[in-house]
């Protein structure tokens, strides 16, 4: 393909107690439109309302343009030149999987320039390439994903999502870093808080497949949110206000975004939101798209 259009979905990960192993993809899309060219390396960055994109490269060193290289490398492939232009949708730095977007919108481009369909391997290559299976395995396969890693290399496995599940997100105006947040988390955590979270991982899979009746007590969680707490504060208020309303929310990946896992869109009232974006998405059940460009 020397002409072509890469759709990927963003990502919310860990819902709650599945840290570093749930994530789900949601319908808010970043969009990189390729084209091969005779030689060198054009890039262009649109931001299409993802709140900014100043401080993203148009050289060798764009996220997206590693992972093209990395991928063609990897599948004995060399294209001449490259043109692209990225249309950011997927807020930068809130918690919704945009350097997974971008290294899974990289590792589609190389296999389409490679003329090889999506595999296994891709799963594998994105999240070795990104550091961690859940966001990159939810945008490369849409729906909900259990990611893991053995020997190595990594893993993951799709389920959809019960119909009547409606994410809605509460997207603040701060940034946050995964490096930042993961650094509070501590080297050791007590094994009643380590044995809770795996009954209610197990649960959440069951809650978001099957019966979302359960949600609300299967995305509690003792592993890592309360640790990332002091980094956003009002995310953090804003989670908790929110389960004390009976909705199933969780910090969206390492935050500061928030998820609610509702069936209705709603948001209670008397639920304060302010200094937050509210939006209702769907879950994306495809996953990333190569389309002829």
């Amino acid at each position: 393909m020397t002409s072509f259009k890469v759709t990927v979905p963003a990502s919310s990960a860990n819902l709650g107690p599945g840290f570093d192993a749930l994530g789900l993809a949601l319908g808010l899309h970043d969009v990189i439109e390729v084209q091969v060219i005779e030689a060198g390396l054009k890039v262009e960055v649109i931001d299409a309302g993802a709140g900014g994109v100043e401080d993203v490269p148009t050289d060798e060193t764009h996220l997206v343009v590693r992972a093209i290289r990395r991928t063609c490398e990897r599948l004995g492939v060399r294209p001449p030149g490259l043109h692209l232009r990225c249309f950011n949708r997927i807020p930068h730095a809130r918690g919704l999987g945009s350097s997974a977007a971008a290294v899974v919108s990289g590792v589609a481009a190389g296999y389409a320039l490679a003329e090889k369909p999506l595999d296994p391997d891709a799963v594998h290559l994105a999240a070795e390439f990104e550091g961690h299976a859940d966001n990159a395995a939810a945008s490369l396969l849409g729906g909900l994903v259990i990611a893991w890693c053995e020997d190595g290399r990594f893993f993951a496995d799709r389920l959809r999502v019960h119909p009547s599940i409606r994410p809605v997100l509460a997207v603040p105006a701060v940034k946050s870093s995964t490096a930042a947040t993961r650094g509070l988390l501590p080297t050791e955590v007590p094994y009643a808080d380590a044995a809770f979270c795996a009954g209610r991982a197990a649960l959440a899979v069951h809650a978001l497949t099957c019966d979302p009746a359960v949600l609300l007590p299967a995305t509690a969680d003792r592993l890592h949110q309360h640790y990332r707490a002091p980094a956003y504060p009002a995310t953090a208020r804003l989670v908790r206000d929110l389960r004390n309303a009976g909705v199933a929310a969780t910090v969206s990946g390492a935050g500061p975004t928030v998820l609610a896992l509702t069936t209705d869109g709603i948001i209670p009232a008397g639920v304060g939101v302010e200094g937050f974006v509210v939006s209702e998405l769907p879950v994306d059940s495809a996953g990333v798209q190569v389309t002829a460009g």
